[in-house]
């Protein structure tokens, strides 16, 4: 199949944006790429952002700006489909609330 992932949820990185402006230029350029290609699998996905990790058998984890945010979706691989469910900062990530409802698939 050949298109484009769908990105669903991009009113939270709109916001994250507004509240983070340091956060744009690496947000857009992530939505870019997202937007550009069609992944079929995490592996796939992961040589374009090698930092990326599976937490809680849920959600993909993407390392945003040197690690300073982290945005984290759930990936349809067969739909297409990129649906953002957060954006945090490191400190937002680390809390152990935050951590634990990821891990729990509670978001």
């Amino acid at each position: 199949m050949f298109g484009i992932m769908i990105l669903i949820g991009i009113k939270i990185i709109v916001e994250f944006k507004i509240e983070h402006p340091h956060s744009r230029n690496s947000l857009s350029a992530w939505e870019k790429v997202i937007k550009q290609t069609d992944y079929k699998s995490f592996n796939e996905m992961r040589r374009t952002f090698p930092s990326m990790d599976y937490v809680g058998h849920r959600y993909t984890v993407f390392d945003i700006s040197g690690n300073k945010y982290r945005l984290i979706t759930e990936i349809d691989y067969t739909a297409q489909v990129v649906n953002v469910k957060r954006v945090w900062t490191h400190a937002e990530y680390s809390m152990k609330k935050n951590a634990d409802a990821l891990r729990r698939g509670k978001l």
